[in-house]
């Protein structure tokens, strides 16, 4: 029986022939029909997978060199464009809407050839953080059904986690892929504004949107990473800069200079054992020989404030596109004036949550208070990008939570949106000030859920970044004492 633990053993397993890309794609096609009911998957790509499969398995009988991607299965997050296939942003607004072109980093996978099995469930718009928002509903924690995935990029994380493909992508915003990867049990990397192109990803909030992977491995990890980074004639704000061959340099025994937050760990709303458990993982990485200190963040509680209202003002700005003159939904009803029917069709196709997001944006864009909201918040960002640089000047990490609870029981926050924002407190500080920041599954709460270790790196250091999570691989934590 097929079982999938990297991208290195399997390339291993096809080269000596034990298995072959059309039994590995009929195995995660099993699975993913099996565990139908988690909801990972909006659509599955099967006819299209098992033919690709078979196009590859021939091609390798030939002896033509094989892609770095060869036959790895795939799942995008609804909010990538693919070619010909539908792109819905879980949104009613974009039901059945066909891409008419791939993604940049979609078609960089493809060209190393990967598999692409399906399109991945998420919070409607990359709006949310447990999934719950999505207009194909809610998906489930595949350890514990009962628990959300964590959002935004709930589908792509559980699809991991169940081992519904080998790989997935998602994108991160304020911590939508480093959020789920906590609540699930597997590594979630967000890279550096800029290190991939944006190009084909439907836009939440422009200046901080990125691309993001989830993986088993730190080593399937980087490889993506290396295919996908890099220069975009389709995208202005991405990165020149070289990308360097990260999945060949992660050995690395170097003793980092790694800062903690003491304002993170000392927050009355982290949850005790996670506090435990990571103070406790701080002890022993000094005992391994890291350079560990604290350093006072006093913007800590800034940070949720002036991330909601610059992401909630660009949200407001990108989804005016949105209006059902051009493509999407549109509101049945005939005759109305052109404000009814624009306010009739944003109604009816957007959801509760994006409305919301919509409303808050358009406020703190108002003339009456866009210098109150606005201005002051732009000031934060920039007082939080001159803290971390301050702090990158004297370290080479930064470690934190990801989330200042395990995932939590499905409903639970609905509810209460304030609450449910406040738990980005750990995660949205790497989106404004553009660093990378992955989360390592490294503990196991007394609940019985798995949550991780973040850690942020300097921009466009994610060479060193990924070195030192390597190491941290190697040496997970353990429950509290």
């Amino acid at each position: 029986m097929f079982e999938f633990s990297s991208i290195e053993q399997y390339h291993a397993q096809l080269q000596e022939g034990s298995i072959n890309c059309l039994q590995a794609v009929e195995h995660f096609l099993q699975r993913i029909y099996a565990t139908h009911h988690l909801n990972a998957f909006i659509e599955v790509y099967a006819e299209e997978s098992i033919q690709k499969a078979r196009e590859l398995d021939e091609k390798r009988k030939t002896g033509q060199p094989a892609g770095r991607l060869h036959g790895v299965v795939i799942g995008l997050k609804d909010v990538l464009c693919y070619k010909d296939h539908t792109v819905s942003a879980s949104s009613r607004m974009l039901k059945d809407f066909t891409s008419i072109y791939s993604a940049t980093a979609v078609t960089k996978l493809l060209e190393e050839e990967a598999i692409i099995i399906g399109s991945l469930n998420c919070d409607e718009f990359a709006m949310g953080s447990s999934n719950e928002n999505s207009a194909y509903g809610r998906v489930l924690n595949a350890l514990d059904e009962s628990k959300v995935p964590g959002g935004s990029s709930g589908g792509s994380a559980v699809a991991v986690q169940a081992g519904l493909c080998m790989a997935s992508l998602g994108s991160d915003t304020g911590g939508s892929v480093r959020q789920p990867a906590d609540f699930c049990g597997i590594i979630g990397l967000k890279p550096s504004y800029g290190r991939i192109s944006r190009y084909g990803l439907i836009a939440y909030a422009s200046s901080f949107d990125q691309i993001g992977i989830f993986g088993h491995t730190i080593a399937d990890v980087a490889l993506m990473l290396e295919i996908m980074a890099g220069p975009d004639e389709f995208d202005s704000t991405v990165s020149d800069k070289e990308v360097p061959y990260y999945s060949k340099h992660l050995n690395s025994s170097k003793k980092f200079r790694v800062a903690y937050l003491e304002e993170a760990l000392n927050h009355p709303g982290l949850d005790p054992e996670i506090a435990l458990s990571i103070n406790g993982y701080i002890k022993q990485l000094k005992k391994d020989g890291h350079e560990l200190k604290p350093v006072s963040f006093e913007l800590l509680d800034h940070i949720v404030p002036a991330y909601y209202i610059l992401t909630t003002a660009e949200a407001s700005s990108n989804l005016s596109r949105y209006d059902g003159i051009k493509y999407g939904y549109r509101t049945p009803e005939q005759g109305l004036e052109l404000t009814e029917f624009y306010k009739r069709t944003r109604s009816a196709g957007f959801g509760k949550e994006v409305k919301r997001r919509i409303m808050l944006g358009t406020f703190v864009l108002s003339a009456g208070y866009y210098d109150a909201y606005y201005t002051r918040a732009q000031k934060v960002r920039r007082l939080i990008k001159q803290k971390m640089e301050l702090i990158f000047s004297s370290f080479d990490f930064i470690i934190l939570p990801v989330s200042p609870f395990t995932a939590f029981k499905a409903g639970e926050k609905m509810d209460d949106p304030i609450a449910m924002y406040l738990a980005d407190i750990y995660t949205v500080m790497a989106n404004l000030a553009g660093i990378p920041a992955i989360s390592l599954p490294l503990f196991r709460h007394s609940n019985g859920m798995p949550f991780g270790l973040q850690v942020m790196a300097n921009r466009f250091d994610e060479l060193t970044l990924l070195q030192f999570s390597n190491q941290l691989m190697q040496q997970p934590g353990t429950l509290p004492v």
